[in-house]
């Protein structure tokens, strides 16, 4: 598996939001000794859970001389994907965060920048792009491709050959076919089925998946 996640003292958690709470649990799980809060909403936010925020992007940039490591926890695909674009740039270290209890095949390959989250499994053969979130208890079955800064929400499950485009969303719950495509910036609804591609761009609900329409409730 390429990029596997590396742990050391102090790992810098960029997102400061209920998400970045599940990301630094992970961490710590999986052996960094520290984690440090930065979030764009500091100073008029102070504190996420027990954590301390120490300050903006601008600070983490200045703190990276004693930083092992930095990742992106951000919900949002695309602001999360330019955020690592710009630490990329910047010769930031960024990891990923792999939960102990995750189970990745030794033949997937996994992008740098990705969380895999309690319980979160990768088959063999999978590829998964930078800054993925494999959320807790979704699955991701042989063959898959993910491409950058996906999404796969708690108890999603992708059957075999399933491909997913850049920044799409799989929401909670959701299932995919063996198979099918799933085009760039789509948004599965929580629960859905999906059956048959989906074209860039849509949001699809319900079993089967259907893209929404006007009036739709």
């Amino acid at each position: 598996m390429n990029n596997l996640a590396q742990v050391g003292h102090t790992l810098a958690i960029l997102g400061a939001s209920g998400h970045g709470k599940v990301v630094a649990e992970a961490a710590l799980a999986a052996g960094w000794e520290a984690v440090e809060f930065y979030d764009r909403a500091w100073p008029g936010k102070q504190q996420v859970g027990r954590w301390a925020i120490i300050g903006d992007d601008v600070a983490l940039l200045s703190a990276l001389d004693r930083l092992d490591g930095v990742v992106v926890a951000i919900g949002n695909n695309q602001i999360r994907l330019n955020l690592l674009k710009q630490l990329h740039q910047a010769g930031v270290r960024v990891v990923s965060i792999l939960h102990p209890m995750a189970c990745i095949s030794g033949s997937a390959i996994v992008g740098g920048g990705t969380v895999a989250l309690a319980g979160a499994i990768v088959n063999a053969d999978a590829v998964i792009g930078s800054g993925a979130i494999l959320n807790t208890a979704c699955s991701v079955d042989h063959d898959c491709i993910l491409g950058e800064a996906v999404h796969i929400s708690p108890g999603a499950h992708l059957a075999g050959d399933v491909q997913v485009g850049d920044r799409s969303w799989i929401g909670i719950g959701a299932s995919v076919r063996q198979g099918v495509l799933i085009g760039s910036s789509v948004i599965v609804g929580a629960g859905a089925a999906v059956v048959s591609d989906i074209a860039d761009g849509l949001t699809v609900v319900g079993v089967p998946a259907r893209p929404m329409v006007a009036g739709y409730t």
